[in-house]
């Protein structure tokens, strides 16, 4: 196991949300729980409103997917014999039709926020996604009129713009300065967390974020506006779903 930190996971899809399988070295397991450890992965661990992949592991089926703290877990199901032992090096793939849906959800979000931010000066205040569907709040108060044409017929331009998605890390003291950022609250990032990754959308939207996206907007397809809702004072829902072009 030369080489590997213990209780460190490299999380390979920040760099690369395109790799699609690795080999990595086991540095855990917990029988109990089902759950294996390693020193690298290729699988998203739930976290920013983005759920888990899933996939294979040594053969056994992935079901959840956690970070606990510079560590990530990886739970499993059914599986040939018994669970891979520590210093053993297995195969890990990621079911890459669940997580395009998802990189292609993410980036619509982007997206939206982007349209919402530079027409109204909106910011977000929350959502969640699935593949190929999601919620966003918004702090409107009331939604304006015409609203869902309008958002979505935006949202359909820039993708169909073709804009390119950039990812690239920078440290805090650069990315508090920034003024692209500060409507993603940077400060409220933990003090620990030295370094941030930022994914821009070309001419649109730049966030601190650490979910997986696609290389262009374009590749989304586009996007349906299929609910808007009160979620209180000031805070107002959308619901959308991804379709292909």
């Amino acid at each position: 196991m030369s080489g590997v930190e213990a209780g460190v996971t490299d999380l390979v899809y920040l760099r690369d949300a395109y790799l699609r399988e690795l080999d990595a070295i086991v540095t855990a397991v917990e029988p109990e729980g089902l759950r294996v450890a390693l020193d690298r992965t290729v699988f998203y661990a739930t976290g920013g409103g983005q759920p888990h992949d899933t996939g294979t592991l040594a053969g056994w089926q992935v079901v959840d997917v956690r970070k606990e703290g510079a560590q990530v877990w990886h739970t499993l199901a059914s599986g040939p014999g018994d669970l891979p032992e520590v210093g053993r090096e297995v195969r890990a793939e990621i079911d890459w039709d669940r997580r395009h849906a998802l990189m292609r959800t993410h980036t619509a979000l982007h997206v939206l926020c982007g349209v919402i931010w530079n027409e109204w000066r909106v910011p977000v205040t929350g959502g969640n996604m699935e593949p190929l569907a999601a919620r966003m709040d918004f702090e409107f108060d009331p939604l304006p009129e015409g609203f869902g044409p309008r958002v979505e017929a935006l949202v359909n331009a820039e993708l169909a713009a073709d804009r390119p998605i950039e990812v690239s890390f920078v440290d805090r003291a650069t990315a508090v300065l920034d003024e692209d950022l500060i409507r993603t609250k940077v400060s409220l990032v933990p003090e620990s967390v030295k370094e941030l990754r930022v994914v821009d959308i070309v001419g649109l939207d730049k966030q601190a974020d650490g979910g997986t996206h696609v290389r262009s907007t374009a590749e989304v397809g586009r996007v349906v506006v299929v609910k808007t809702e009160s979620k209180g004072k000031g805070n107002k829902r959308i619901r959308l779903e991804v379709r292909d072009s």
